[in-house]
């Protein structure tokens, strides 16, 4: 469960941050080498995703809810927009669904 939840955020920092490269290339006006920088990121991204030993599908729904609580982090502590009550609710919630997509018992 441990390296399970590791590559989810080894996976979610590649992406948020190949992401956040992408933006500030086309956005801020940053360099062309931020977004060459942003895409290798994204593609490191695609490759630790397959490190986790469930399917596909069920890897990529459990992983959409640890996106959105790293994104909340992210908007946090480099945009330095705090999340209020409701963004930290959803967060919680889409944690719970990752543990029940990725652990619940099956038979």
């Amino acid at each position: 469960m441990i390296k399970s939840l590791l590559y989810f955020v080894w996976a979610g920092l590649f992406e948020i941050g190949g992401g956040y490269l992408i933006w500030l290339w086309l956005r801020e006006g940053k360099s062309f080498w931020w977004g060459i920088l942003g895409g290798i990121a994204l593609a490191v991204y695609g490759i630790i995703a397959t490190f986790q030993s469930a399917n596909f599908g069920r890897v990529y729904a459990a992983y959409g809810g640890v996106f959105i609580v790293m994104a909340m982090l992210w908007g946090w502590k480099v945009d330095g927009v705090t999340p209020d009550f409701y963004d930290l609710l959803g967060a919680c919630l889409a944690v719970a669904s990752v543990l029940i997509i990725m652990f619940a018992p099956r038979g």
